[in-house]
C-alpha cells in the first residue's frame, strides 16, 4: 500500500492561499489508488533545517518521501540582490557565497531524509511571480544557482527530481507570487502521483516535469 509523506514548506502546505479549495495534499489524495495513503508533514514558513524535525514525526507505515524546501531560504537571502557591488565578479562572488551556504545546509538535510531508507524525490524551486517584471526576471537568475544544487544532489544521489519550474510555468498555477494555487497545486499532485506509480527500478535519477 502506498504511503506517501511530503515534507518541506508551503509548496505543499499551501491550504492557507487557496480560500477553502482543495489544497496540494487533498488533490493528490483524490488522484491516488484507492487505500494509498498521503501524509502532510510539510509546514508553511519552514526552511532547510526544519526538514529533520518533519521528519521525527514520519510514520513507520510511510513508503515514500517528496521533499520541496528551500523557497524560504532563497527568500531570507534574497537581500544580496539589492547588495551594492562595484563589478560584476564582485556580484558573483556575493551568489556563490549564498549557494555555498545553501548547499551545506541542502545537502545535511538529504543526509536524513535518505537515513530513513525510502524511495525519495526532491523538488526544485519554482520561478517566482512578482508582478515587477525586472524584479521577477533578477529572482529567477538567482534561483538557478540554488537549483543547480538541488539537481546535482538530486541526481548523484540517484534521487527523482519533481521539477517545479517546468509544471507551474503560468501565472494561474499562483495563488500569489510564491504559493501555489489550486491549479499549479494539481500540477504538483499530478507529477507525484507518476513518482509514485513509476516502476521501482524508476524511482532513481528521472525527472517529473508534467
Amino acid at each position: 500500500m502506498l504511503h506517501v509523506v511530503l515534507l518541506g514548506d508551503s509548496v505543499f502546505d499551501n491550504s492557507a492561499y487557496v480560500g477553502g479549495a482543495p489544497d496540494v495534499v487533498e488533490q493528490l489524495r483524490t488522484i491516488l489508488p484507492e487505500g494509498s495513503q498521503s501524509t502532510l508533514l510539510a509546514v508553511d514558513g519552514h526552511v532547510i533545517t526544519d526538514v529533520p524535525r518533519q521528519l521525527s514525526r514520519l510514520p513507520d507505515s510511510a513508503t515514500h518521501l517528496v521533499v520541496s524546501v528551500g523557497g524560504n531560504d532563497a527568500l531570507r537571502a534574497s537581500g544580496v540582490i539589492e547588495h551594492p557591488t562595484r563589478s560584476v565578479a564582485e556580484a558573483l562572488y556575493l551568489l556563490a557565497e549564498v549557494r555555498e551556504r545553501f548547499q551545506t545546509a541542502y545537502s545535511a538535510m538529504l543526509d536524513t531524509v535518505l537515513a530513513a531508507a525510502r524511495p525519495t524525490a526532491l523538488c526544485t524551486i519554482y520561478d517566482p511571480r512578482y508582478p515587477d517584471p525586472q524584479r521577477r526576471r533578477l529572482i529567477t537568475t538567482a534561483l538557478a544557482l540554488l537549483n543547480d544544487v538541488i539537481t546535482r544532489e538530486a541526481f548523484t544521489r540517484g534521487l527523482s527530481l519533481v521539477d517545479l519550474r517546468v509544471l507551474c510555468n503560468e501565472d494561474a498555477d499562483f495563488a500569489n507570487p510564491i504559493e501555489p494555487s489550486v491549479k499549479g497545486g494539481q500540477k504538483i499532485a499530478k507529477a507525484i502521483a507518476a513518482f509514485l506509480h513509476a516502476r521501482p527500478e524508476m524511482q532513481g535519477a528521472r525527472a517529473f516535469a508534467r
